[in-house]
């Protein structure tokens, strides 16, 4: 695998001599799912190509000054909601974009978590995302590679939100990154507004897309209805149109667990679209017998 591995590494750095991730969440308490985080990894060569494509769709499609979101989806948007998703992973598929998304089930209860845990679990959480999830720890590269990350507005008070980004900074220094070439610089942690970043936007679909699905709401009936809302149909059609095109990217994918390695741990970098079913390693955990 050695050969192999460092080929595909060399590869990677002379495309990404720096790296963008952008990083976006969603539900955090869903009927069956939580905590939904969701990202993208992309070259810094890239970006202006990619962005700039995805802009000019929106402008093709007559969607400038109203931003994507999942929340959005009618049977207004339904067909430009697709169109904009075709070119988006139209990128996925050519590997310039790489997705990843995260998210918890509700069956497991961890019992000794400590009070501060409790407070700081969106942060926590979207730290351990942004360490493992797109397998920065296996890039490798004689020269230091500077990843910049892109938060959505953080929610939580000024002190609170440095504290987290001191951390996101502070994984460049753990055992497991010592060998790593990735450097994340104070300065490169942000703080941005979606309606200006459509690579954000585009993940706020993807990740409302994989939250609906898994919690079911595709199901909903309104109370005192018979059928199902003209909204939830053309969700489900939208989720539908996104999950072909994962399938596409690795057939028979799973949304409802963590995407396999393949045998090879690099693949949590290399491959182009994984998802990530957050279970803490504890032994005081349990698992509720819930039907789904």
């Amino acid at each position: 695998m050695g050969e192999a591995y460092n080929r595909k590494a060399i590869c990677l750095y002379l495309i990404m001599p720096g790296l963008y991730i952008f990083c976006d969440e969603s539900v955090q308490r869903g009927k069956y799912y939580s905590n939904f985080y969701g990202g993208l990894l992309i070259a810094r060569e890239q970006f202006e190509r990619v962005n700039t494509a995805l802009r000019n769709k929106v402008l093709d499609l007559g969607m400038e000054g109203s931003e994507v979101k999942w929340q959005h989806t009618s049977e207004f948007t339904l067909s430009r909601y697709k169109l904009l998703l075709d070119t988006f992973f139209a990128f996925v598929a050519e590997d310039l974009i790489k997705i990843r998304v995260m998210f918890t089930d509700n069956r497991v209860i961890v019992h000794d978590l400590e009070q501060e845990h409790r407070e700081n679990q969106y942060h926590i959480l979207y730290y351990y995302f942004i360490k493992h999830a797109f397998g920065l720890k296996h890039i490798i590269s004689d020269l230091p590679i500077d990843v910049e990350v892109f938060f959505d507005k953080l929610p939580d008070k000024k002190v609170k939100n440095d504290k987290f980004k001191s951390f996101i900074h502070g994984i460049t220094y753990l055992p497991e990154f010592v060998e790593s070439p990735i450097v994340i610089r104070k300065d490169s942690i942000y703080e941005v507004d979606s309606k200006d970043h459509i690579l954000m936007q585009c993940i706020d679909v993807v990740l409302g897309a994989m939250a609906f699905r898994l919690n079911d709401l595709h199901k909903v009936i309104p109370e005192g209805k018979r059928r199902r809302g003209k909204r939830t149909v053309a969700k489900e059609n939208l989720y539908k149109h996104i999950y072909r095109h994962i399938s596409n990217i690795k057939p028979y994918f799973n949304i409802g667990i963590s995407t396999g390695v393949d045998g090879d741990n690099t693949n949590r970098l290399f491959h182009k679209y994984r998802h990530w079913l957050f279970i803490p390693k504890t032994q005081n955990k349990t698992w509720l017998n819930t039907k789904k």
